[in-house]
């Protein structure tokens, strides 16, 4: 199993990105899929949830009405918009595949940095 995130980078608040997680050596469409931050000294997060379908999802509150998560099953890739960005949305992102809610695969992460 394999997962690797892109598309962080440096933002100015207000700003957009959108992230990607590249999935491999599963059946991507068979898996619920998540995303996940951890800002510095802080825990880890659930940001947003997608069930395989990519019709069901849900946010935690921080990310309702600014982030949207969406996936391509035919080409094994989960998304993230995140639109107008805060100071506190810095942190490292990480997608998380699971199996009935039992997470089985973590990526590497991508760092969102948010700063005027």
């Amino acid at each position: 199993v394999h997962l690797v995130e892109s598309g962080g980078g440096v933002v100015q608040p207000g700003g957009s990105l959108r992230l990607s997680c590249a999935a491999s050596g599963f059946t991507f469409g068979n898996f619920e899929m998540t995303w996940t931050r951890q800002a510095p000294g802080k825990e880890s997060e659930v940001v947003t949830m997608i069930e395989t379908g990519g019709e069901s999802m849900c946010y935690a509150d921080f990310a309702n009405g600014r982030f949207s998560v969406s996936r391509d099953n035919a080409k094994n890739i989960l998304y993230l918009q995140m639109n107008n960005l805060k100071v506190e949305d810095t942190a490292l992102y990480s997608c998380v595949v699971s199996n009935n809610s039992d997470p089985f695969a973590w990526g590497q992460g991508t760092q969102v940095t948010v700063s005027s």
